[in-house]
């Protein structure tokens, strides 16, 4: 494959360590009647591993130079030239034994995730590899200062699991920061789009104040339904954001809207 230069508007860094590559797309547990998903093939360090071993593979690369050269090596190729953060995932729930994967741009990792997770609940599983302290606010729980909007969004829909950190030599160019790759598998219970929407503003809300206790966030929402909830679960209004289980907070989204 002709290699391409890595843009800087796109965050490219691609993975050249092969042994890495190994490691990662092992993480996915590929069988033969899978379908893998591949969210930014870049120059296929992935892609080449992953090719022929699966039913169907579809990947999904925003640069058009990058997705014409993945083109011409691999014709069988179903690739999508398009964004991911733009990307309607909800279209690919009726695929059978979905799997994911991709070493995700640093600045564009957590919408996508944000998104994709809440959008497609039938996936079987993903690996990603992310920016290190973005795999730490993942995985994170309460009362932890890594704890966050992004913790308990995410929780709420996958597990996600920390399998092991990369560093920057296995990349071109060679980033700043360390790296994590993540394992992440969809909860049973679906929630509806109501009740994601509900939670979505909640955290939005808690967590712009999260130094702040959550009588006081609330204030000008209070009312009877919340009150009875606080008592209910035994939870002090003198608490912060952080002090809440991400399932209590789902819990404290439907009735404060």
């Amino acid at each position: 494959m002709t290699r391409c230069r890595p843009k800087k508007s796109l965050g490219q860094n691609f993975l050249v360590d092969k042994n890495t590559a190994r490691k990662i797309v092992h993480q996915l547990a590929l069988r033969p009647e899978d379908t893998v998903l591949e969210i930014g093939p870049g120059q296929g360090a992935l892609t080449q591993l992953i090719h022929g071993q699966v039913e169907e593979f579809i990947a999904l690369e925003k640069d058009w130079q990058l997705a014409s050269e993945l083109k011409k090596k691999w014709p069988d190729l179903d690739l999508i030239n398009g964004d991911a953060l733009l990307f309607y995932w909800a279209k690919l729930k009726k695929v059978r034994q979905l799997k994911i994967i991709g070493n995700l741009p640093y600045n564009v990792a957590s919408p996508i995730m944000w998104d994709l997770f809440s959008q497609l609940p039938t996936f079987k599983r993903a690996v990603f590899m992310v920016q290190k302290e973005v795999g730490l606010r993942l995985v994170a729980r309460p009362k932890n200062k890594t704890y966050g909007a992004l913790s308990v969004w995410v929780q709420n829909f996958v597990r996600p699991q920390i399998l092991f950190f990369v560093g920057p030599n296995v990349f071109f160019p060679r980033p700043k920061v360390d790296s994590a790759v993540l394992s992440f598998e969809p909860k049973k219970e679906v929630m509806g789009r109501v009740q994601a929407q509900k939670l979505s503003r909640t955290v939005k809300l808690l967590f712009q104040f999260r130094r702040k206790q959550l009588g006081r966030i609330l204030r000008t929402y209070w009312n009877e339904r919340i009150k009875f909830w606080f008592e209910e679960h035994e939870i002090s209004p003198r608490f912060r954001p952080e002090d809440l289980s991400p399932e209590q907070i789902r819990s404290l989204a439907q009735v404060i809207f």
